[in-house]
């Protein structure tokens, strides 16, 4: 007996060969990956080189390699993980959960550095408690008890 006679969930699995414009289009994400890399990296480097003492500059040139991480990211999401073939309703559910997690921890990150300097300013003890304190030499087998 068949299948359809017993009423069983029948499975099709289809297997294909790569287009020749699928494999064209792999091989131009993957230049387009590669140059976006390299400037990444000289980016980085020449940050890393010219040492900037404008934090401006330095902040505009950070930003333009996370602009660039975005973009590499896209690409892979795009091409390599098959996003960029689905449905709208499919991207939405994929990048709207994403999306949300991202601005979790932005928002976590900014209370937390809020709470910090806050603490900082308002508990008096607390700036004692976590100076830094001179270090003094003790004679050998003794310690110094801290003031």
């Amino acid at each position: 007996m068949s299948a359809e006679q017993q009423n069983l969930p029948v499975e099709v699995t289809l297997h294909h060969a790569p287009s020749v414009n699928m494999v064209k289009r792999i091989w131009k994400t993957f230049w387009i990956l590669l140059i976006i890399t390299i400037v990444e990296l000289g980016l980085s480097l020449l940050l890393h080189k010219l040492d900037l003492p404008d934090n401006t500059k330095r902040l505009a040139m950070k930003g333009v390699i996370i602009i660039l991480s975005l973009a590499k990211a896209y690409f892979i999401v795009s091409i390599f993980m098959h996003l960029g073939d689905e449905l709208n309703q499919m991207i939405l559910t994929i990048l709207i959960p994403l999306m949300l997690l991202v601005w979790v921890i932005i928002s976590f990150t900014i209370d937390g550095s809020s709470y910090k300097y806050m603490r900082n300013r308002y508990d008096r003890t607390f700036n004692t408690k976590t100076m830094n304190l001179p270090q003094t030499k003790a004679p050998k087998g003794k310690t110094v008890p801290l003031k």
